[in-house]
């Protein structure tokens, strides 16, 4: 009972149960829309910053080309009027002016005219241009810095006769990341073409420098922007969006947000759904028990008792429950049923003993009866002494057969007993050569009657003319029950020659009129040689069969 209030108690935990993990998986879900929708927003806004940042130093380097002393390549004023220039701009580094060898004409920082730059591979690509290149990570021949170049050629009459340089400080770069902001476990990467790190937010001087991972290279150069999930190399899971190298766009962008971070406050409410849930099992379990112990098994057990000790024969067992709880109306319902079987034993009782003794005053009133009836026969036929010593015979056994019929009080009567009854007046030579075997096997008071007298019958053939005649024969008798009907044998053996009578008398004709009629019965009579065969066949009307 107590593990069913459990389930009861569990069943109506579930629906809630199922409410929290729906709940759960569609704001996990949801918000792992949003995470998505927002990396991908950051990865564009800071693709914007750079594209912005890209698109002034072109403007610078279109707008200093255009200056008279740099477009002559003439050194003189050269390092002056760039100087002003770049004193005003500081994300850039040095401005170089620089011939079609590849040697330094001047800069904005006054080094020596000469130096060759032909080996570095934005110069290369700018004298083949026909617009702004932008480079790759590059450490400064001139400073030592490490910068972003961007080269533009100059031209002159259609033809280039040089490249104007500059580098966007990458130190400044970072600088500007830094101050736009970075969400707490966000990260924010740009990238050259070659997937060498410029500026990196957080810990920058751990991979500014460093190459993207090879597993994250084909996002560089992905067909479109999107989004993915991520272990970064600080060991952070996150959701990143990346902006992929393009024509109009020459440098790689990505910015990740942490799903630690942004699961958080999902996290929360989960635990807080959980405690929830565990305290109002905890809280279920223990009303299940209390109020299951309370209110549902202590009032079962006492009911129960009280039925235990009531079949155990204390007819003065009670619950006296008090109280309109359903159990204790059933409680007293059970009082009444119990003081009302009471009532009807003792009347049962009471009609028993009125019956018995209806019963025994009949049994002595029919024995009564058949003692005049036998003292009748003696005076009416003295002359014939067997004829009334046979009709005597049979009257006792008629009375025995009531004897058992009544001491039965209306009830079956077990057929062992009926053929043990009906054998004893025979006494020893009963028990030395009759042998009695069956089933047990409850037949109705009038088929006990009837058969009693057969059994009668066929006990003084056998004893006159019979088996029992000599000192060598014995009777077999035995029953058994075959579906709903009863078939008892009798078989004689070792007895005189047996010969089949030359007419019917009374001893037949009551063995084939004894049994009450509706009850089917069937005889058979075979006089073999050995011995007499009798086998009668009934319906066993009282069903019984143990």
């Amino acid at each position: 009972m107590k593990k069913r209030l459990f389930a009861v108690a569990a069943a109506a935990l579930i629906p809630t149960l199922g409410l929290l993990i729906y709940n759960e998986v569609a704001s996990r879900y949801r918000r792992s829309e949003e995470i998505n929708i927002q990396a991908a927003a950051s990865a564009r806004l800071a693709a914007s910053e750079i594209e912005r940042i890209l698109e002034g130093t072109r403007s610078l380097l279109i707008a200093v080309s255009a200056i008279p002393a740099v477009n002559d390549l003439s050194g003189e004023g050269c390092t002056k009027t760039l100087n002003s220039v770049a004193s005003r701009i500081p994300q850039t580094g040095a401005i170089l002016l620089i011939n079609t060898q590849g040697k330094l004409v001047c800069d904005s920082q006054g080094h020596v005219a000469g130096t060759d730059f032909s080996d570095r591979s934005y110069v290369r690509e700018a004298l083949q241009a026909n617009d702004v290149v932008v480079g790759e990570y590059t450490i400064s021949k001139l400073t030592g810095v490490a910068v972003l170049p961007i080269a533009m050629p100059i031209r002159r009459d259609d033809e280039v006769v040089g490249v104007l340089s500059t580098g966007i400080r990458l130190s400044w770069l970072q600088q500007r990341i830094q101050e736009r902001g970075v969400q707490e476990g966000g990260a924010v990467t740009i990238a050259d073409r070659n997937g060498t790190i410029l500026a990196r937010a957080p810990f920058p001087e751990k991979f500014v420098g460093t190459r993207i991972p090879e597993r994250y290279h084909h996002l560089r150069t992905a067909k479109s922007p999107g989004t993915i999930e991520v272990m970064s190399q600080d060991g952070t899971e996150r959701i990143l969006g990346y902006e992929p190298i393009t024509p109009s766009k020459p440098l790689y962008v990505s910015a990740g947000l942490s799903t630690k971070e942004a699961f958080a406050e999902i996290n929360r409410a989960t635990w807080a759904a959980a405690l929830s849930l565990l305290l109002s099992t905890l809280v279920a379990v223990f009303a299940a028990h209390w109020v299951g112990k309370r209110f549902i098994l202590q009032p079962i057990d006492q009911i129960m008792g009280v039925l235990e000790r009531w079949l155990s024969g204390d007819s003065a067992a009670r619950t006296g429950m008090p109280g309109t709880f359903e159990l204790e109306v059933l409680g007293r319902s059970l009082d009444a049923l119990l003081d009302q079987l009471d009532r009807q034993r003792a009347e049962i009782e009471e009609t028993d003993q009125k019956r018995a003794l209806l019963a025994r005053e009949l049994s002595h009133r029919v024995k009564n009866t058949l003692t005049i009836i036998s003292a009748l026969a003696r005076q009416s036929f003295r002359k014939d002494r067997d004829a009334v010593e046979t009709f005597d015979e049979r009257v006792r056994a008629l009375s025995g057969a009531y004897d058992l019929m009544l001491s039965g009080e209306g009830h079956s009567t077990e057929l062992g007993t009926l053929v043990s009854g009906a054998l004893r007046p025979y006494a020893d030579l009963a028990d030395e050569r009759c042998h009695v075997s069956g089933p047990r096997i409850e037949i109705t008071p009038e088929v006990a009657l009837g058969l009693s007298l057969v059994i009668h019958e066929l006990m003084t053939n056998a004893i006159k003319y019979g088996a029992l005649s000599n000192g060598s024969g014995h009777i077999d008798i035995d029953w058994t029950l075959t579906k709903e009907e009863v078939m008892f044998s009798w078989h004689e053996r070792g007895g005189p020659a047996v010969t089949p009578p030359a007419q019917e008398g009374f001893g037949s004709k009551l063995i084939q009129n004894a049994m009450p009629t509706g009850v089917g019965t069937r005889i058979k009579i075979d006089y073999f040689p050995q011995g007499l065969r009798f086998v009668l066949v009934f319906a066993n009307e009282a069903g019984i069969r143990d």
